[in-house]
């Protein structure tokens, strides 16, 4: 595959990476000033002639992209303004192959799965969910942790997130549910989903041991996207047969 990146920073260096060893071409970036990459800048997405565009930047990177009219299909991972960005990736889906996921890691999406039975399962539990990162990331709670608590949310009537207990001077609720972000070193992400109720605890846990998960995740998605109809896509339906 012919494909350009979007953002330049850790992650899509080591897509670049990954994807070279695996005989494809990196035609170019999108990148915000002051990067210094050994490919091509471009300004749009379409300019580059690609086959797929890799994603791993963020909203205001990505955002006044999308404002073009585009034509290469996309693999978007950008965290943060997720509603804006979903919104209008599924506007563009009418007319190019879209593949989005906030965590490209399959791994999650099994997590995700998970989740949705276990909530079946548990309705009696306090729910609480905890996510760790590396203390370079800029937005709280992860685009993963989100995803996750949708999903709680669609499961339990009445419920509601908990950000912040330093005020609260009253027992927890049983619609609760609690979210907690931690920043610090280098943790790569781990995500946590805790089930608790009188006498006994259980986790879901999900933990990343390296960033190279990511890539492999989005360059396993550009492969099977290409030869995608047009359509919005997630880990959901990428690989089901339409």
């Amino acid at each position: 595959m012919k494909i350009l990146l979007i953002g330049y920073g850790t992650m899509n260096k080591i897509t670049a990476r990954l994807a070279e060893e695996e005989g494809h071409e990196i035609v170019g970036i999108i990148a915000g000033s002051g990067k210094d990459a050994p490919y091509p800048a471009f300004g749009t997405i379409d300019a580059a002639e690609a086959d797929v565009a890799i994603d791993f930047s963020h909203p205001e990177l990505l955002l006044p992209l999308l404002e073009d009219e585009v034509k290469t299909p996309l693999v978007i991972a950008t965290t943060g303004q997720k509603e804006e960005i979903v919104s209008i990736l599924k506007e563009k889906s009418t007319s190019l192959p879209v593949f989005f996921s906030a965590n490209m890691s399959y791994g999650v999406h099994v997590m995700n799965t998970l989740l949705k039975k276990a909530l079946t399962m548990l309705d009696e539990f306090d729910l609480e969910m905890v996510e760790r990162h590396h203390n370079k990331k800029v937005d709280a709670p992860s685009g993963t942790l989100v995803k996750l608590l949708d999903t709680a949310l669609e499961h339990r009537d009445e419920s509601y997130p908990v950000y912040d207990r330093s005020n609260v001077h009253e027992k927890r609720k049983k619609e609760e549910i609690g979210v907690s972000a931690i920043r610090g070193g280098s943790i790569v992400g781990t995500h946590d989903v805790i089930f608790a109720k009188d006498d006994e605890v259980i986790e879901i846990t999900h933990q990343a041991q390296s960033k190279e998960i990511f890539a492999n995740g989005a360059l396993k998605a550009a492969n099977v996207l290409v030869n995608r109809p047009n359509g919005f896509y997630d880990y959901n339906n990428l690989f089901e047969e339409r």
